[in-house]
């Protein structure tokens, strides 16, 4: 079906076309006769549930942050078939984002170039739209960002408000200190803005905690953030945000600006969750997100040293029916 879906929905703004899908997911996620029909649909007979965090996941596939950012269907999604969800990225106060247009296509690359900048409806709308009924069996992980007019100096606030908030109503929370897209907030990742940061979340954490890394930190520069985590007990690490970088690309989207996603991230990606295998030892859990297309990209990642992997991309350009063909050889 979706096949046939697909060259209307990419008739579409980008955008436009994301927020339709979302609200057919909204309205399968609040009736329940649908919600049963959907769920049914995408259901596959493949038990792997995994123990991560203390938690028991149904199994090693989830959706990346972004897809989901203020909350509106994730109950929706779950019928898809998702062992984890995360939703956001969410900042404390509403914000419109970066001027439109800001999310791109490349449909010969398989791939997407976002620079978003973190529109939100803000931490009070999401707290409301994720209280009430959870979907049996789902993982729920909100990923907290900033406000763009706050000072790089105290994102510490942000981050803390929005932990105060989410704490009581997520699994676990990923703070994103990664995306290229809010400017300044990649600097929380040197290592001593990094350290003064997780010292004081910690003080206040109550559910696992886990920190989005981008692919674009040099092998200094991430070994050097991985050893920050490991000091401070953060309980994993998701590998990876968006990359700013260029590899060879045939579209004509090439050209903007902003985070890229998609299949030419794969390599990229899955380098750095080898790399924070070997570095860590394989003490730290690690998500992998980023270049997560087929079942060959979800194998090897596995097979990398990740514990879970989240999709985003994939959805646009593989539909619905991806969480259950990723879910038959993982």
């Amino acid at each position: 079906m979706y096949a046939r879906l697909r060259p209307w929905l990419f008739h579409l703004d980008p955008e436009r076309a994301h927020a339709a899908t979302l609200r057919v997911l909204q309205l399968v996620g609040s009736l329940p006769p649908l919600t049963a029909v959907v769920r049914k649909i995408y259901a596959t007979t493949i038990a792997s549930p995994v123990e991560l965090f203390g938690m028991k996941f149904s199994n090693r596939i989830g959706l990346a942050a972004g897809y989901d950012k203020d909350g509106l269907a994730w109950r929706g999604l779950a019928c898809l078939g998702f062992g984890h969800i995360e939703v956001g990225t969410i900042t404390p106060l509403p914000q419109p984002g970066n001027p439109r247009p800001r999310v791109f296509r490349l449909v010969g690359d398989q791939a997407l170039i976002n620079r978003l900048g973190f529109p939100s409806r803000g931490a009070a709308f999401l707290e409301r739209r994720l209280r009430g009924r959870r979907p049996q069996g789902l993982v729920l992980g909100v990923n907290l960002g900033i406000n763009k007019e706050t000072p790089i100096e105290t994102a510490v606030d942000d981050y803390k408000i929005l932990m105060q908030t989410f704490s009581k109503l997520a699994d676990y929370l990923t703070i994103n200190v990664s995306s290229p897209n809010t400017p300044g907030l990649r600097h929380l990742q040197q290592a001593g803005m990094l350290s003064d940061l997780l010292g004081e979340l910690n003080r206040s954490k109550t559910v696992p905690l886990l920190v989005k890394l981008s692919p674009d930190l040099t092998d200094t520069q991430l070994d050097e953030a991985l050893d920050v985590l490991l000091q401070h007990g953060v309980d994993g690490v998701i590998a990876t945000n968006t990359t700013t970088s260029r590899p060879p690309l045939v579209s004509y989207a090439a050209k903007e600006t902003g985070g890229l996603s998609g299949t030419p991230l794969t390599t990229l990606s899955r380098r750095f969750v080898e790399r924070i295998f070997a570095h860590t030892q394989g003490k730290m859990p690690i998500i992998a997100a980023g270049g997560i297309l087929s079942r060959q990209d979800a194998d090897a990642a596995i097979q990398a040293g990740a514990s879970l992997v989240q999709v985003f991309t994939g959805l646009v350009y593989r539909g619905p029916g991806l969480v259950k063909e990723l879910l038959t050889s993982t």
